[in-house]
Protein backbone atom coordinates (compact mmCIF):
# COMPACT_ATOMS: atom_id res chain seq x y z
CA UNK A 1 0.00 0.00 0.00
CA UNK A 2 1.66 3.60 -0.91
CA UNK A 3 2.09 6.06 1.49
CA UNK A 4 -0.51 8.42 -0.03
CA UNK A 5 -3.50 5.84 0.24
CA UNK A 6 -1.93 5.16 4.24
CA UNK A 7 -2.29 9.22 4.31
CA UNK A 8 -5.57 9.24 3.15
CA UNK A 9 -7.11 6.33 4.99
CA UNK A 10 -5.69 7.79 8.67
CA UNK A 11 -7.57 11.14 7.72
CA UNK A 12 -11.03 9.76 7.28
CA UNK A 13 -10.42 7.64 9.97
CA UNK A 14 -9.15 10.55 12.36
CA UNK A 15 -12.42 12.33 11.10
CA UNK A 16 -14.49 9.85 11.80
CA UNK A 17 -13.21 8.62 15.25
CA UNK A 18 -13.58 12.51 15.86
CA UNK A 19 -17.18 13.20 14.37
CA UNK A 20 -18.94 10.07 14.49
CA UNK A 21 -16.85 7.63 16.93
CA UNK A 22 -16.05 9.20 19.76
CA UNK A 23 -18.36 12.32 18.98
CA UNK A 24 -15.66 14.84 20.49
CA UNK A 25 -16.15 17.40 17.47
CA UNK A 26 -12.77 18.93 17.76
CA UNK A 27 -12.55 20.07 14.07
CA UNK A 28 -15.78 21.53 14.61
CA UNK A 29 -13.66 24.64 16.93
CA UNK A 30 -12.30 27.51 15.58
CA UNK A 31 -9.77 26.30 18.62
CA UNK A 32 -8.96 23.44 16.65
CA UNK A 33 -7.89 25.13 13.40
CA UNK A 34 -5.98 28.15 14.93
CA UNK A 35 -3.70 25.75 16.69
CA UNK A 36 -3.84 23.41 13.62
CA UNK A 37 -2.15 26.12 11.59
CA UNK A 38 0.55 26.90 14.22
CA UNK A 39 1.54 23.55 14.21
CA UNK A 40 0.90 23.14 10.36
CA UNK A 41 3.58 25.67 9.86
CA UNK A 42 6.09 23.99 12.10
CA UNK A 43 5.63 20.65 10.27
CA UNK A 44 6.32 22.55 7.00
CA UNK A 45 9.57 23.84 8.73
CA UNK A 46 10.58 20.68 10.14
CA UNK A 47 9.49 18.57 7.16
CA UNK A 48 10.61 20.82 4.52
CA UNK A 49 14.59 20.89 6.30
CA UNK A 50 14.69 17.39 6.32
CA UNK A 51 13.28 16.28 2.80
CA UNK A 52 15.49 19.70 1.46
CA UNK A 53 17.96 18.45 2.50
CA UNK A 54 17.58 14.87 1.40
CA UNK A 55 17.74 13.76 5.06
CA UNK A 56 14.68 11.90 4.20
CA UNK A 57 13.62 10.50 1.43
CA UNK A 58 10.71 8.96 -0.18
CA UNK A 59 9.90 6.18 -2.64
CA UNK A 60 8.76 8.01 -5.34
CA UNK A 61 6.49 4.90 -6.60
CA UNK A 62 4.59 5.44 -3.11
CA UNK A 63 3.95 9.22 -3.01
CA UNK A 64 2.05 11.64 -5.16
CA UNK A 65 4.91 13.01 -7.91
CA UNK A 66 8.15 11.81 -8.77
CA UNK A 67 11.15 11.64 -6.67
CA UNK A 68 12.84 15.05 -7.65
CA UNK A 69 12.72 17.36 -4.50
CA UNK A 70 11.42 20.70 -5.42
CA UNK A 71 10.20 23.42 -3.16
CA UNK A 72 6.73 23.47 -4.77
CA UNK A 73 4.91 21.58 -6.88
CA UNK A 74 5.16 17.95 -8.07
CA UNK A 75 3.61 16.82 -5.02
CA UNK A 76 5.44 18.70 -3.07
CA UNK A 77 4.87 21.58 -0.95
CA UNK A 78 8.05 23.26 1.07
CA UNK A 79 10.15 20.06 -0.39
CA UNK A 80 7.69 17.46 1.72
CA UNK A 81 5.42 15.14 0.00
CA UNK A 82 1.80 16.45 0.52
CA UNK A 83 1.06 13.16 1.81
CA UNK A 84 3.36 14.30 4.97
CA UNK A 85 0.51 16.89 5.32
CA UNK A 86 -2.09 14.57 5.46
CA UNK A 87 -0.25 12.10 8.22
CA UNK A 88 0.49 15.15 10.52
CA UNK A 89 -2.77 16.13 10.59
CA UNK A 90 -4.33 12.76 10.83
CA UNK A 91 -1.88 11.82 13.79
CA UNK A 92 -2.23 15.32 15.47
CA UNK A 93 -5.96 15.26 15.33
CA UNK A 94 -6.00 11.77 16.57
CA UNK A 95 -3.82 13.03 19.60
CA UNK A 96 -6.06 15.85 20.72
CA UNK A 97 -9.34 13.44 20.06
CA UNK A 98 -8.17 11.36 22.52
CA UNK A 99 -6.73 13.80 24.90
CA UNK A 100 -9.83 15.52 24.58
CA UNK A 101 -11.95 12.08 25.86
CA UNK A 102 -9.97 11.57 28.18
CA UNK A 103 -10.05 14.53 29.68
CA UNK A 104 -12.11 15.27 33.20
CA UNK A 105 -15.43 16.76 32.08
CA UNK A 106 -14.41 19.99 34.32
CA UNK A 107 -11.62 20.71 32.51
CA UNK A 108 -13.32 21.04 29.29
CA UNK A 109 -13.91 24.55 27.89
CA UNK A 110 -17.03 25.23 27.57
Amino acid sequence: MSYTVLAAIAVVLALGIDQLILGTKVTSTRAWWVAYSIILFFQLLTNGWLTGRRIVQYDPNAIIGSGSVSLLGDGRLIFAPVEDLAFGFALVLLTCVVWTRLAPPSRLAP
